[in-house]
């Protein structure tokens, strides 16, 4: 978690060695923070409060790395949508947390992990392009055709899109949470 506002600060600069280093911050954290969990499981100790600080980290690295992508472009990442994945994975965190309170373990929807590995995957590749698109001379010139594209807008898009299906879908397929016991 102490790592994602040290990543975003870096990001941000203008400044190719800057942002070379945020990305070696960003995959470090994604990196320890996968390994972190592989082994609490592997050797069966997990703590309540590791569960709960698990997911948590990973927010904050994730949203750490779309609130730096407009920066980059707004046109190309525009804030509406990095608001809406934020909301969306606050609104999931927050459910799971009452379902917890009310004794329900809510299970990770296939979606949810599809949504996951899409999230990280188009965000190392744009941030990957973020620190590139700082190279000058013909290669500058290469990734910025390329930036240009709006490849990255509609891939954007696309994230943005499957992260508010799988959170509709954990909303409709949870309903039962928001009943009341009187109405049973």
């Amino acid at each position: 978690m102490a790592m994602a506002p040290v990543f975003l600060l870096l990001f941000i600069q203008d400044d190719i060695l800057l942002r070379g280093i945020s990305l070696v911050v960003f995959t470090v954290a994604a990196v320890t923070d996968y390994f972190d969990g592989y082994y609490a499981r592997k050797y069966e100790v997990e703590t309540e409060f590791g569960i709960f600080l698990d997911p948590l980290a990973d927010k904050f690295l994730t949203f750490a790395g779309f609130i730096c992508l407009p920066f980059l472009d707004p046109s190309q990442f525009p804030w509406w949508a990095v608001i809406l994945i934020v909301i969306r994975d606050i609104t999931i965190t927050l459910l799971r947390i009452y379902a917890k309170r009310k004794g329900i373990i809510l299970q990770t929807r296939f979606t949810a992990k599809v949504k996951t590995a899409v999230q990280m995957g188009f965000l190392y590749v744009a941030l990957l392009f973020g620190f590139l698109i700082l190279f000058g001379g013909e290669f500058g010139n290469f990734v910025n055709s390329i930036y240009n594209l709006d490849i990255f807008y509609w891939a954007m898009m696309a994230v943005t899109f499957i992260t508010v299906y799988s959170g509709i879908e954990y909303l409709i397929v949870n309903k039962n949470l928001f009943q009341s016991n009187s109405s049973k």
